[in-house]
């Protein structure tokens, strides 16, 4: 395999971080190679917000589900989905623009998230470690105050980044889904008990099949901050409607 073929497969999340800057030099590299991923129409609907500010860490810290962690890191990215953008382009070049909607959203999100993920791509390259905070989803109201989102923009993706420490090196990557198993051809597969089982054998690290799935249940899909998270973006849908 090539070496950017290596690089993703190694590459794993990171949240140790040595105590060791980022050069400036190297983060411009990072978000440099952010913004040229592909984009719908060339559009880049999203922008980019870099905290560095130590109150607003903490506030981040605290907000996405108490992770002492967020603020440790030498480099937090919040990818925001921004229909606002060219709403206002077409405002201020005398458009009548229609209020963004789903489709616009979704778009941006997209958008954003492929992104994020040039930038984690980057950030490896150079040794650098990182790692999704999905929780800048939750309490929508207190992240809008926190990073002063308008209307029509969503944090759809934050990201911290750091020099990982020896530990986190040599951590086990854990395990995918086989292909089999993500890649269907035509149609969606027929997932039945066995189809299911198959696919998370690799999670489940040979333990008991049901036993993994409900306590997994327990510990995300039925958890609060997952309540909250559903809540949160239900919140920030109601503009779209």
């Amino acid at each position: 395999m090539n070496e950017i073929i290596r690089q993703l497969h190694s590459r794993k999340s990171v949240r140790v971080f040595e105590d060791r800057d980022i050069p400036e030099n190297i983060v411009n590299e990072i978000l440099e190679a952010a913004c040229q991923a592909p984009t719908a129409g060339n559009q880049q609907l999203y922008t980019v917000i870099r905290v560095t500010d130590e109150s607003l860490l903490d506030r981040l810290s605290e907000s996405c589900d108490h992770q002492p962690f967020i603020k440790e890191a030498k480099l937090v990215l919040v990818f925001c989905a921004d229909c606002l953008k060219w709403q206002k382009a077409y405002e201020y070049c005398g458009c009548d623009p229609r209020k963004p909607g789903a489709g616009d959203l979704v778009l941006a999100v997209t958008d954003a998230a492929i992104a994020a993920q040039n930038a984690v791509v980057a950030a490896w390259s150079f040794g650098i470690g990182s790692c999704y905070i999905g929780d800048i989803l939750e309490n929508c109201e207190e992240q809008r105050d926190i990073l002063g989102i308008p209307e029509y923009v969503m944090p759809a993706a934050m990201l911290v980044f750091g020099y990982p420490t020896e530990q986190q090196k040599t951590r086990v990557k854990p395990s995918r889904s086989g292909l089999e198993y993500v890649v269907s051809e035509n149609r969606y597969p027929e997932m039945d008990a066995e189809y299911i089982r198959g696919m998370l054998e690799p999670k489940t690290g040979g333990k008991d099949h049901e036993a993994w799935v409900k306590a997994f249940f327990r510990r995300k899909y039925d958890s609060d901050f997952s309540r909250e998270m559903s809540r949160s973006v239900e919140k920030y849908l109601e503009q779209y409607r």
